[in-house]
């Protein structure tokens, strides 16, 4: 009993659900039933002894009821909100398969870019701690040892050799200290970004980093495209898909941007006009919308979008950790070349008088 608590608290990544999702449209693409792709596949995890198991958890839910839906809703503290409201929609018209297709694709770029932006966290954070631990080792360790020496050759403790190296002492605390609490101010970041406050410390996060704020809305721009895109693609009336993505996003910055369109449609403006007036995508892909729309393409028109801007979240990303690499690099080599010099230079000036 022990174990499958354990297993249930785990809870699936991006690269999971995509998965999960995948292998539920090829069993209905398949004309099993959903009980019996749950029992084959649920079977396959005991086997397998699954880090995981999604489909023992629901099994006899799917028995009773026979809905993904009503087994994920039971459940739903473990599965992302926007999923659950999507397998809904797709039971309620008929089109899961298609739902669970494109679902599968829509957490596959997901986890492309939670990955993209990890490593754009972790290496800085990695270094950061790595200059923490040099500079404080040279402060700690080293320069007590350069001042014994100098006292044990007489040198004066008011001289101007012991002044710059206190200098340096003073300096590379500064610095230690300024690393340190940049350090915490990461970590409680990653840590409150998963909880309840993740709007409140991304709102803070645009107002106080520029990069932030464009990689955050190129990212919502995606998320509503791929949505949008996805929706359409399944059939939904424009309307009923905007009123949908609204309901089933997650993030308040996406959300307010729904709803704009959402309000500009209702004032009489077609679809591509109202994307266009909430600035959520350039004047280029606002073009080529319309264009889509006039012809009748809106859902592969929003979905290669979705990828483009995606494509632009990483790239971002991997430019913003090409620019922290050798400015994180170049502080610690000022730095502790600084404390060197405090050190070394009343040391060669004493060599220097013997």
């Amino acid at each position: 009993m022990a174990k499958e608590k354990n297993l249930n608290s785990a809870v699936l990544t991006s690269e999971e659900l995509s998965v999960f999702c995948d292998q539920i449209a090829l069993m209905l693409e398949s004309g099993m039933t959903l009980k019996d792709g749950i029992d084959m596949l649920a079977e396959d995890e005991e086997k397998e002894n699954a880090r995981v198991r999604p489909y023992s958890l629901m099994r006899e839910t799917i028995e009773e009821t026979g809905s993904l839906y009503i087994a994920m809703k039971e459940r739903e503290s473990e599965w992302p909100h926007y999923m659950i409201e999507m397998v809904g929609i797709g039971e309620e018209t008929g089109r899961l398969e298609d739902i669970m297709r494109n679902l599968s694709a829509y957490y596959l770029r997901e986890g492309k870019i939670r990955d993209a932006a990890s490593s754009a966290v972790t290496y800085p954070l990695v270094l950061g701690v790595m200059m923490v631990v040099i500079i404080a080792v040279l402060l700690w360790r080293v320069m007590p040892v350069f001042r014994r020496v100098l006292g044990s050759l007489g040198v004066d403790p008011n001289g101007s050799s012991v002044r710059l190296m206190n200098i340096g002492s003073i300096a590379g605390w500064i610095v230690l200290c300024l690393i340190a609490v940049v350090i915490v101010a990461v970590v409680a970041v990653v840590i409150l970004m998963r909880t309840k406050h993740r709007d409140k410390v991304m709102a803070f996060l645009r107002k106080l980093l520029p990069p932030v704020q464009k990689i955050s809305h190129k990212l919502s721009s995606s998320r509503i495209a791929g949505m949008l895109g996805m929706m359409l693609s399944g059939g939904f009336p424009i309307e009923n898909a905007i009123d949908m993505a609204a309901n089933a996003l997650d993030d308040e910055q996406s959300i307010s941007k729904v709803r704009e369109i959402q309000d500009s449609m209702n004032k009489g403006e077609p679809f591509a006009d109202a994307i266009a007036s909430t600035g959520l995508f350039t004047d280029f892909y606002n073009r080529i919308l319309k264009i889509g729309a006039a012809s009748g393409h809106e859902p592969q028109v929003m979905t290669k979008i979705a990828e483009v801007y995606e494509e632009q979240v990483e790239d971002d990303l991997a430019r913003l950790i090409s620019l922290i690499e050798p400015v994180l690099v170049a502080l610690l080599s000022i730095v502790i070349g600084a404390i060197l010099l405090s050190m070394m230079l009343p040391m060669a000036g004493v060599m220097s008088s013997l």
